[in-house]
């Protein structure tokens, strides 16, 4: 009886004791956790979310706190093992597992890198990675939930729909498609693939096979950049960015489809991130036998881009891009017969080896070497094939210095290009470019380049930026940001014009370049605490020393004599407006609007009633716009977008006279469903009501197109 006593005694006491013991444990005195999150310049980080949570794996809790505009931030935590993790929008995540004891005070100071595959950083704009709402040049940034929610699947079809550019293709699927910025001609915007460029020499860039398979955002620059880029970015930069792996256990993509002009589609993707070692690979084939005569068309791509980590300070990354192409080219069928047997063969290649690594506290380094090789063979039976091939080779080497509120950067490149006809021009160049914010709502960015040209020596180009936030706040009437920049752009001439042995059409060795100025104003202004957001932008334009074939005097040339001459001049003025707006967790609207009136100054053909000074410049229209609207709802995706283009100055360049080619609207539609997880069935349909339309004078765009498809997707996971 006493021992059963004892026994309950005992239990009890035990049972009492364990709560008291726990109180205790909840008394101890709380540990202080805090510090300061900083960006590469040093400057604080504000709106981090900071999140502490327990390693107690069987009850865990989480604690949170914000950084301030200073980028401070505490936490009172009771005593214990945490896993803290600092995350926020434009910036690359950060975690760190800390042990606190009692009533200790610990400082954790962390540095935060902007994330390159972030929608809300531009890497194109400058030297180094920038939050786009520091930045001072228009900029807009299309990105991959963009891209997958209209299932693009080719760049120009993607570019023709973004603000401020004009597309023309000489044919349905596969004919050359170039683009126009800002009333800039299409030479005028510098092209370039994870930071190599890829226009041919003093020329254009052929986006006709060019798909959107490994490409996680595509970044548009408006403006003169020839201060960071030379020669080509005269009145804009285009920009594609590769994906990178993220889980640990790879990422699949598969995909398969069909649908009208009998086109089959199919392709996969690998992604990955084990370690310190990052891959992401695709490869796509498409065919299409076009809706006329000798339209058929053949697309194979591959893309690789694959990155190692030395640590946090020290990466080196490999990327590579190969699209090959066999397209019909029936010519100007609504003006002429199809030509049943012409044909356009192309062929184009990418690659850039980058090591980014620092050295200290305030030193980072940046060394690329980079290679572009164009192929093509026009044929026009029974006239013959007639090829053409180019390639740009070089490196760049760049060092920046970062301190509190900014970060100077000076460089280095050297370029070699070698075109058909046994050209060759080496160039180089030293460039030097600075961002300073002294007070919190200014940033200022400025920048200068000496390009020494084999073509035409030595030419100095400036850019100038500023971005003021004139307002700071919560609510319905957000944030107000004014922008301004100003820039000069240069373009060498192409190879036929410097270096052709023609004697009817000889090269000149004496040309200029040509020149850009390039002026724009921008307001952007925020609404309800940030979703909302409306952006207007003024440029002014203008261009000298433009390259134009003018009569020669060589005898004895079937269809006469030309030369070439630095003789023409133009400007373009207008205003790019657009908006975003999130109208609920699964409805979005966005539109946008372009006026450009673009104007002939001076030409070689005045006189002729060709490009009279006072008429627009060719296959730019004065106003276009186009709106989407997106719904995703439950496993429900639903995409409608519209464009309108309107009338546009042109030419059929046959003698017919033909000098305007209507305008026109468009709507394209795309859906997706998930059947099971990782299983989705989807669709779309390009110019849903069949409009009859052409980008270029004679030759028809393609009517209403649709697909069908099934993809698979094996999310990774960490």
């Amino acid at each position: 009886m006493n021992t059963a006593l004892l026994r309950a005694a005992l239990f009890s006491l035990a049972v009492l004791s364990f709560p008291i013991s726990l109180q205790a444990q909840n008394n101890s005195p709380l540990a202080h956790l805090s510090g300061t999150l900083t960006d590469s310049s040093g400057s604080g980080i504000g709106d981090v979310q900071v999140q502490a949570r327990s390693g107690n794996s069987a009850n865990p809790q989480t604690w949170s706190a914000k950084s301030s505009p200073g980028g401070q931030y505490s936490l009172d935590l009771p005593p214990g093992r945490y896993r803290v993790q600092f995350t926020r929008s434009s910036f690359a995540p950060r975690e760190a597992v800390v042990d606190l004891a009692p009533a200790e005070s610990r400082t954790l100071n962390l540095h935060l890198d902007l994330a390159p595959l972030s929608s809300n950083v531009v890497v194109t704009a400058n030297t180094r990675p920038t939050e786009l709402a520091r930045t001072p040049a228009p900029v807009d940034i299309v990105g991959l939930q963009e891209i997958e929610q209209r299932q693009a699947v080719s760049l120009p079809d993607l570019l023709a729909t973004q603000n401020g550019i004009s597309l023309a293709r000489t044919g349905t699927i596969g004919g050359l498609a170039t683009i126009f910025i800002d009333g800039g001609n299409s030479a005028f915007t510098k092209v370039l693939i994870d930071g190599t460029p890829v226009n041919l020499p003093g020329g254009d860039f052929d986006f006709s096979n060019l798909t959107l398979d490994n490409v996680d955002k595509v970044e548009i620059v408006h403006g003169a950049e020839s201060a960071l880029y030379g020669t080509d970015a005269m009145s804009g930069v285009v920009q594609i960015v590769s994906h990178r792996g993220t889980t640990r256990i790879p990422q699949i993509d598969l995909f398969t489809e069909g649908g009208s002009f009998s086109s089959a589609r199919g392709g996969t993707q690998v992604s990955g991130l084990p370690g310190r070692f990052d891959y992401s690979a695709a490869g796509s084939y498409f065919h299409t036998e076009g809706q006329g005569v000798n339209d058929a068309f053949l697309n194979r791509g591959v893309a690789g881009n694959i990155g190692y980590s030395f640590s946090d300070t020290d990466q080196v990354r490999l990327s590579v891009r190969s699209n090959s192409s066999f397209a019909g080219a029936p010519g100007q069928t609504l003006l002429f017969p199809p030509d049943p047997s012409s044909f356009y063969d192309l062929q184009q290649l990418s690659a850039n080896l980058t090591w980014n690594f620092q050295t200290g506290k305030h030193w980072s380094h940046h060394f690329s070497g980079m290679e572009s090789r164009y192929f093509s063979i026009s044929g026009f039976p029974p006239f013959g094939n007639f090829p053409n091939q180019a390639n740009r080779s070089g490196g760049v080497a760049q060092s920046t210095y970062s301190f509190h509120g900014g970060a100077a950067t000076a460089g280095y490149q050297y370029e070699v290009e070698n075109a058909s006809g046994h050209s060759y021009r080496s160039n180089q160049a030293g460039f030097l470019d600075g961002r300073w914010s002294p007070l919190s709502r200014l940033t200022l960015s400025a920048g200068g380049r000496a390009e020494a040209d084999a073509s035409f020596g030595t030419r100095v180009v400036p850019r100038l930026g500023a971005v003021y936030a004139l307002r700071h706040a919560k609510g319905f009437w957000g944030d107000t940001r004014l922008r301004a920049t100003y820039g000069r752009g240069i373009e060498e001439p192409t190879a036929l014009e410097s270096f052709d042995a023609d004697p009817c059409s000889p090269g000149n060795p004496n040309l200029r370049p040509q020149r850009s100025r390039t002026i724009n104003l921008g307001l952007d202004q925020y609404f309800d605490s940030g979703p909302f957001r409306v952006s207007a932008t003024y440029f002014a334009n203008e261009f000298r020393d433009l390259i134009s074939s003018v009569p020669g005097t060589q005898a004895g040339c079937r269809f006469g004599s030309v030369t070439f001459l630095n003789t023409d001049r133009a400007r373009a003025r207008g205003v790019n407006l657009s908006a975003t707006a999130p109208l609920g967790r699964w409805l979005s609207l966005n539109g946008d609007y372009s006026h450009d009136d673009t104007r002939v100054l001076q030409s070689s053909t005045a006189g002729t009633g060709f490009q009279e000074p006072g008429d627009h410049l060719l296959r730019r229209p004065v106003n276009s716009g186009n709106v989407w609207l997106n719904a995703a709802f439950d496993r429900l995706n639903f995409n409608v977008h519209g464009y309108v283009s309107g009338a546009r100055a042109d030419s059929d360049f046959d003698g017919l006279g033909l000098a305007r080619n209507p305008g026109y609207a468009r709507i394209d539609v795309a859906t997706s469903f998930l059947l099971a997880p990782g299983v989705s069935f989807y669709g779309r349909v390009n110019n849903l009501l069949d409009k009859q339309y052409q980008d270029a004078i004679g030759f028809p765009a393609l009517g209403r197109d649709y697909r069908l498809g099934l993809h698979y997707r094996f999310s990774g996971r960490n």
